[in-house]
């Protein structure tokens, strides 16, 4: 988390030096922050030039945070970083408002479960390290003071140590210096959100002994103590009722030392202060995280209050999902539609940070009134499944990692990227999206539907008339832990699409607080009766066969295309019957290969944003139809599998499953045969 010091108030006056080599990069950061740094190492390893500009002329002494989450171990251990860090030693169980709650209970199997302890210092030493190791030029001793904006590149002036200008240029900017950001400002960007009401003194005292308190709720106000190795205390207090004034500069230690008092009743004056700090409860950002050529991350994006240590790992993964977008842009290998893939990936993430952050803040540091609060989400904090969600939220493991960019359209010999591959979880794997999978009321929909919220996603169960159905697959994923809602539409009727997404939004916004649709699954249809020969079919029959399996996904898509975020997954049905030849299904097959040629194009079509377009086709599938009650007919058509078995919906729902994962990512444009051998 870069502080106030990084950037600065427009200075004027005095000769610019000439650019030099330094000074030309092809990225220029500023700010030499965890975010800046780890921006730098992933920028300059990718081969591209970058220079890092600070305006403190040696590395920060405070440690103002201290805590690496689950997730953003992950983006270290991808650098094989976290060896120069120590490794990082265990940081105990974590909390939610002040509430004990143990973070590895997100994944437990995961290699990072919990909290890992890492003073900012040490962080920043490293990174410095690794990032000019790999190349990256570090300046500091330079304030940034004037910045223009070009069709081709960035121009900016720099007031060095020594009181001289520096001229800069740079086809891209990268804007990582704090919450009180001189580049968000000269630049233009708008923050959007609340100004303070709450504030927070912190400060490391040697020469006192105070017991040691974790979040203690007092009559006054809240108070923690906690010894550092070096045998310094931190202590942070709040009084209640107390409402932050403008500052310039940290609060005096008899200030802290008096709040300090007043809460606890004990005289910590005599001490002797090391840090003296104070931070509030502002929560605002930017409303876009790019501005043309210049680009922001870390507090310079997002203004939050320090609680439950989230802002150090939500600036480190905000660089991490950068670096490799930002090198494919400046190396040729994308073009700027991955820059925008930075913002609508990673401005939905802090918005949910922030959020969970001001509700943490309202439990902690309210008064008196929020007792009742508090003593309700201590209940729900029995609950395994809250405490997971609750977990996942705050270590980052409820999102999808930072995004790596786009690959290089060769191999290269030996990565030069360790990012590209982070570590995955298997568990949960769906955990905070969310799903539309249509003619889920039963059969391969409903198994598709129940397997998509077993992994963690919000799923809406659409039907076109038996509710019943549809709210028994809702009962079974309820049932199961999972989270699901009823959506209901005649496809293939005027209007069908229109009264989907009314459904699908409304019930999106109740319980997620927006409209964001992260898996879209085709899966309803209309088939040929059986036995119907294609002499026999009518136009009607075959006008309504095209409305349902063919019309109603492509209008279903082009809908949900606003809504769907960088990295979505749209999986379309189809049928074994595309491949291999039933006459009296000429018409629904037809509409199948329509449904792939859809997968096709649109694949080719959305990649620049990420999103995966793939064809899952099934073959015979037990769908609970009457004919699978005839052990005879079942037995047949068992022979046209290789496995000499008929097909389970199940079967069916687990390959989709797996194209909704970020594992398939890479699979996009596909055809899926999931007919057991059927078209060997």
């Amino acid at each position: 988390m870069s502080g106030p010091e990084r950037g600065g108030a427009h200075a004027g006056g005095g000769p610019v030096e000439p650019y030099s080599h330094a000074l030309e990069p092809d990225v220029l950061i500023v700010g030499a922050g965890p975010a800046g740094l780890l921006l730098a190492g992933d920028l300059a390893s990718d081969g591209v030039r970058v220079t890092v500009v600070d305006a403190l002329t040696e590395p920060m002494t405070e440690s103002r945070a201290s805590t690496l989450h689950a997730r953003t171990m992950e983006v270290l251990a991808a650098r094989d970083l976290l060896e120069r860090l120590g490794p990082p030693p265990p940081g105990g169980p974590g909390h939610f408002g002040g509430l004990r709650l143990d973070l590895a209970e997100a994944d437990p199997q995961h290699r990072h479960a919990g909290q890992w302890k890492c003073p900012q210092t040490l962080l920043e030493r490293e990174l410095a390290r690794w990032s000019t190791e790999s190349g990256a030029l570090l300046l500091r001793g330079h304030r940034l003071v004037a910045l223009t904006q070009t069709a081709h590149r960035v121009e900016v002036e720099l007031k060095s140590a020594d009181g001289s200008r520096v001229a800069a240029r740079a086809p891209y900017l990268v804007g990582c210096d704090g919450e009180r950001s001189t580049v968000r400002e000269l630049a233009g960007f708008t923050l959007a959100g609340r100004s303070a009401g709450r504030e927070m003194l912190r400060a490391d005292v040697a020469g006192i002994d105070v017991p040691d308190r974790r979040f203690e709720r007092l009559p006054r106000g809240m108070a923690t103590a906690a010894r550092w190795p070096d045998g310094s205390t931190r202590l942070m207090v709040h009084l209640y009722g107390h409402r932050p004034q403008p500052r310039s500069g940290p609060p005096s230690f008899a200030e802290v030392a008096d709040a300090w008092a007043t809460v606890t009743g004990e005289d910590v004056g005599h001490g002797t202060p090391l840090w003296l700090n104070a931070f509030d409860d502002t929560s605002r950002q930017a409303t876009r995280y790019r501005q043309g050529r210049v680009l922001l991350a870390g507090d310079a994006a997002h203004l939050q209050m320090p609680v439950g240590g989230q802002a150090l790992n939500l600036g480190l993964q905000d660089a991490s999902d950068l670096g490799g977008k930002l090198a494919a842009r400046v190396l040729g290998r994308a073009g700027d539609e991955v820059l925008e893939s930075y913002h609508d990936s990673r401005h939905p993430v802090g918005a949910r940070t922030l959020s969970n952050i001001r509700a943490q803040t309202l439990l902690l540091l309210g008064d008196q009134q929020v007792e009742p609060l508090r003593s309700i989400f201590g209940e729900l904090l029995e609950d395994r499944a809250v405490r997971r969600h609750l977990a996942g939220m705050i270590s980052g493991l409820d999102t999808a990692a930072p995004e790596p960019g786009v690959p290089r359209p060769t191999p290269a010999p030996a990565p030069s990227r360790p990012h590209l591959t982070p570590e995955r979880t298997t568990v949960s794997r769906l955990i905070d999206k969310t799903a539309l999978v249509t003619g889920s009321s039963r059969g391969i929909g409903r198994a598709i539907a129940t397997r998509l919220a077993a992994e963690g996603a919000l799923v809406a169960v659409h039907y076109a008339s038996n509710a019943d159905a549809a709210l028994e697959t809702v009962e079974l994923i309820e049932k199961d832990g999972g989270r699901a809602f009823p959506v209901r539409a005649e496809l293939g009727a005027p209007g069908d699409v229109h009264q989907l997404f009314l459904g699908l939004e409304k019930g999106l916004k109740e319980r997620i607080g927006e409209t964001r649709l992260d898996i879209l699954v085709n899966n309803a249809g209309a088939i040929t009766p059986v036995g119907q020969q294609p002499e026999d079919t009518t136009p009607e029959e075959f006008d309504h066969l095209f409305a349902v399996n063919a019309r109603a996904p492509f209008f279903i898509v082009q809908r949900a295309l606003g809504i769907i975020p960088t990295g979505g997954r749209i999986i379309n049905i189809s049928s074994g019957l595309t491949r291999f030849s039933n006459p009296e299904q000429t018409a629904y097959a037809m509409t199948k290969g329509a449904i792939e040629q859809l997968s096709l194009h649109l694949a080719r079509h959305l990649a620049p944003r990420l999103i995966t377009v793939n064809s899952v086709a099934p073959g015979i599938t037990d769908n609970g139809g009457a004919v699978f009650d005839i052990p005879e007919a079942v037995e047949q058509m068992a022979q046209l599998s290789a496995f000499k078995r008929v097909g389970k919906a199940e079967d069916v729902a687990d390959v989709v499953t797996f194209l909704a994962t970020d594992e398939a990512r890479w699979i996009t444009g596909a055809f899926i045969d999931a007919t057991g051998g059927t078209l060997l």
